[in-house]
This record gives structure tokens, sequence and C-alpha cells, in this order.
């Protein structure tokens, strides 16, 4: 079995700067990395991992926690993760918090006991004791998909490419991200002595939400729509409040009034959306128009359209935030909001090892533009899908 001094004499090099380039402990010089990665390959040197995290205080793993892994959406930025882990060396540890705060501290906890590096957790509505648990370890974290109120010294990052009216994101800026537990609540839940998460720095990464879901409606305002209903996320969470502000930001726009009979809560499953989508039916006025906050909300309301033998667009125009990789098949095609939910998973990674390598770095809050998928579930002709980018 081929070892680091092995390597070191294949490559003309010291066995120190084999260890350099293995653990990215100090720059190599371009030519020099690449003799010492063509000696590992001919030699078909495995690095003892165990060995490297004595000397290096590193194991090199990332620890990931997002509730409802099997949702596409949050599958596919797995997938972001994992590839951009894997490019950079990482192994990745995976758990799912199912959005319960006191579940999503143990799965935390046992990550952080797994010495991973760091850790990428989308939040739940709740996470005050989660952001205690990180500040008191000091564990370098990012959140993701979920913004956490009250981080500190946080840059937020556009990409603007559609002429959707600014004020809408202002508006989103202006509300509540997490609200219950945030940062304040972290404070209060820290250990008498040990320093608060608000003494460490976090980055967060997620999609614009609060424009996105603005042109969706706008859309079916164009289209002759006066009452639109909203099936909302789950209170507590950054993207169920964004995606409200966004709607409610479209309707004062195009000169509606806002009722909130037609906002109804679907928590972000499945079978919230059902119960949602049924109450706004049960309305004495019920909307002409629906809007769903997330592809699992999508679903539900789509069976429960199905139960009253209602048909989309004909009976009720349809447009949704998410787009997945069969809603090009359904029938009318789904019209929705894309995210860029791989990129979101990559972005994560990339700042998560940014900040390994310079800790005391300005906290950063990435934002990512999404795209409008133009198809006939609002009332539209049909013709091949239109994808254009929004925010």
């Amino acid at each position: 079995m081929a070892t680091m001094a092995d390597v070191a004499r294949s490559a003309g090099v010291s066995v120190a700067t084999v260890s350099h380039v293995l653990n990215g402990t100090r720059p190599v010089l371009p030519h020099t990395r690449q003799a010492v990665l063509n000696a590992i390959d001919e030699l078909g040197y495995t690095p003892n991992t165990l060995a490297r995290s004595l000397v290096t205080s590193r194991t090199r793993s990332i620890g990931l926690a997002v509730s409802a892994i099997s949702n596409p959406y949050f599958t596919e930025i797995l997938q972001g993760v994992e590839a951009a882990a894997l490019e950079h060396g990482y192994s990745l540890l995976i758990a799912d918090p199912h959005d319960d705060p006191e579940h999503e501290r143990k799965v935390v906890q046992l990550l952080h006991e797994r010495r991973v590096d760091g850790l990428i957790v989308a939040p739940s509505p709740d996470p005050g004791g989660l952001l205690a648990l990180l500040g008191r370890h000091g564990v370098p974290t990012v959140f993701l998909d979920r913004l956490v109120d009250g981080i500190p010294d946080v840059t937020v990052t556009h990409r603007h490419d559609a002429a959707i009216p600014d004020r809408a994101h202002d508006d989103a800026a202006a509300g509540p991200a997490v609200k219950a537990g945030d940062a304040a609540g972290a404070t209060a839940a820290a250990e008498p002595g040990e320093p608060s998460a608000a003494a460490f720095r976090f980055d967060q990464v997620c999609a614009e939400n609060a424009e996105p879901m603005a042109h969706l409606v706008t859309h079916l305002v164009e289209l002759g729509h006066r009452r639109i209903g909203l099936v909302a996320g789950l209170p507590g969470l950054s993207t169920t409040s964004e995606r409200i502000s966004g709607y409610r930001h479209a309707l004062a726009a195009t000169g509606l009034p806002y009722d909130e009979r037609l906002v109804v809560h679907g928590d972000s499953a499945a079978e919230g959306a059902e119960r949602a989508t049924a109450a706004l039916l049960a309305l004495a006025a019920p909307p002409t128009a629906l809007v769903t906050a997330n592809n699992a909300m999508t679903i539900g309301a789509l069976r429960t359209l199905r139960t009253r033998g209602l048909s989309v667009p004909d009976d009720l125009a349809l447009a949704c935030f998410d787009d997945f990789p069969w809603a090009d098949l359904f029938s009318p095609r789904l019209t929705a909001v894309s995210q860029p939910s791989r990129e979101i998973g990559a972005q994560a990674v990339r700042l998560l090892l940014d900040r390994l390598q310079a800790p005391d770095r300005p906290s950063r809050t990435l934002r990512l533009p999404c795209a409008f998928v133009h198809r006939t579930s609002c009332g539209c002709p049909d013709t091949p899908s239109q994808k254009g980018t929004l925010s």
C-alpha cells in the first residue's frame, strides 16, 4: 500500500508539500500540486482520513439538516450540496429535522458530535434552540432556503434581470423572517455565561421570494382575475412571510384590495393544502384563481380540485411557486416559478468553505434569482413553455 512518503518521492517533493496539497493547509504552486496529484493517481494512494483529521482537527465532512428530503425541491438542493462537497473533497452526513424544533436540535447535536467541519441547515419555524446550540459550540453554519432573522453583519446580494418593481423586495425585507426564537431567543436559551448565537457569524443562501410571487399574481390579474387565493406555507418561515409579502404587493400595485380570507395556510404540505383549498372553495365568493406557495401544496390543491370535479383552468386558474420535473406533464401544464435549487445547494457549500477559511469574515446572505415558467394552467393558450429569469 502506497504511503505519503512514496507519493513525495514520486512527485519529487517533500512529505510536507504532499500534506499541504491533501489538506489545503498552505498554497502550493499549480505545477507542484499537479505533480502530487499525478503521483497519487499513479500509485493509488488513499489518504488516511482518520489520521489526517487528528493532525488537522478537520474531518472534511459536512452535516446537512433539511426537512422533507423526499420533496423534489430539497432533493435537488441535496444534489447541489453533494456535488459541490465532493468537488472540494468533502463527504456529507444527512439528517431530517422534520421541521420540529426539538428534533432539529437533536439531529444537529448528533451531527456536531460526529465532528463535521460545518453545517448546512434549513431551519425550522422556531430556531431559537438551534441558534443557542450552534452559538454555544461555535459551529460554522450556513442557513439554507429559510432565512433567520437577527443575524448580524448581513450583506444581501441580488442579481436583477427582470423589470419587477424593487418595492416587492423592499416590502419583504421590512417584514419578519423567522420570527419565533430569533437571535434574541437564542440569547435567552443559552446557558449562563455562555456566548449567544449573536456572538458568532452565520451565512445564508436562498432564492428570491417576494418578487417572483408578485410576478405570478400580477400575471393572473392581467388575465382578468380579481379574487386570487393564496395557499401559503408554514407560518414562521421566512419563505412564507416573503411570499405573502409579494402577493400583497402585487395586489396593491394593481389596485386590488387585500382580503385576508383569501390567504390560507397549507403548512407547506400536501395534506394542509387540501384543507386550505377546501376552505377557499367554501367561501361565499370563492377565488377564480389560485396560487400555491410550494410544490407539495400544489399537489394538495390539485387533489381537492379533482375531488370537487373542478377543472383547471376552466373553473379555476392555477399558478404555483416551485417547478418540478413532471409539471410539464400535467393537463393542463403548470405555470410556475422555478427556483435554482441545485445552485442554492452548491452556493451553501461555497459559503461554508469560505467561512471555514476565514471564520471572522462578515456574514453574507445570498439571494438567487428565480425563473417564470409560462405554461397553460393559468389559462393562457397552449404554446411551448417559456422560461424567463425573475428578480
